[in-house]
């Protein structure tokens, strides 16, 4: 090959990586992401413990919280100790006693692609953010 020609295919790689870039999509923070969830809604009086019985889903938010919905829409934000080791890509495991997920509980972390333990954390308050009221139609 020329050096004319190897001076085309690196031009055509840089104009490659260059575009990558400006198609990628921007990522939000944790603090973002938590906020865009719970957009228009309030939070409420911080609760102990959540009953296991009403709990539909929960999500974890990168670096910041784990979002508990429950059967009646409500979502209680946890910000546990040790929140910066949460990743959106780990599976949640915990030993919850009496049927309830409480504070004070430790929660193992499991990388969802390696199945390798990610480590431990300990729950804390968990702070309902209620479905906002509807506004009627007029």
């Amino acid at each position: 090959m020329r050096v004319s020609q190897y001076l085309t295919v690196i031009a055509a790689l840089a104009g490659v990586a260059s575009a990558v870039p400006a198609q990628a999509k921007e990522r939000l923070t944790g603090e973002a992401q938590l906020a865009k969830m719970l957009d228009g809604r309030v939070a409420g009086k911080p609760v102990d413990c959540l009953s296991l019985t009403q709990i539909r889903s929960s999500q974890i938010i990168d670096d910041t919280a784990i979002v508990y919905t429950t059967s009646d829409g409500t979502m209680y934000v946890n910000r546990p100790s040790g929140a910066n080791f949460l990743d959106d890509d780990d599976i949640l495991v915990s030993e919850p006693r009496g049927g309830q997920a409480c504070r004070m509980d430790i929660v193992r972390l499991i990388d969802r692609g390696s199945r390798m333990p990610g480590g431990s954390i300990g729950l804390n308050d968990f702070v309902p953010y209620p479905r906002p009221p509807k506004v009627p139609k007029n």
